[in-house]
């Protein structure tokens, strides 16, 4: 996962993977999903982003990993 933010834009990118997107879904004013033909997510865009979410903490995270899922990958 790659997070980027355009301070002129005030848009926020997160590439949720390495596929190039064929669509957009817009989930809701502002926020807009990049997926595949075969509706695989790759992309989040989030539009007036420092209105949207406290910009200071995007950039910080907790990750919570569920072990059976981590089984399935392995």
């Amino acid at each position: 996962m790659v997070i980027h933010y355009d301070e002129e834009a005030d848009a926020l990118y997160i590439t949720l993977g390495r596929q190039k997107p064929d669509g957009v879904v817009e989930v809701s004013d502002n926020v807009n999903l990049d997926s595949t033909a075969d509706n695989k997510i790759v992309g989040i865009e989030i539009l007036n982003a420092s209105q949207r979410m406290n910009l200071k903490t995007i950039f910080s995270y907790e990750l919570e990993i569920d072990k059976k899922v981590l089984k399935k990958i392995a």
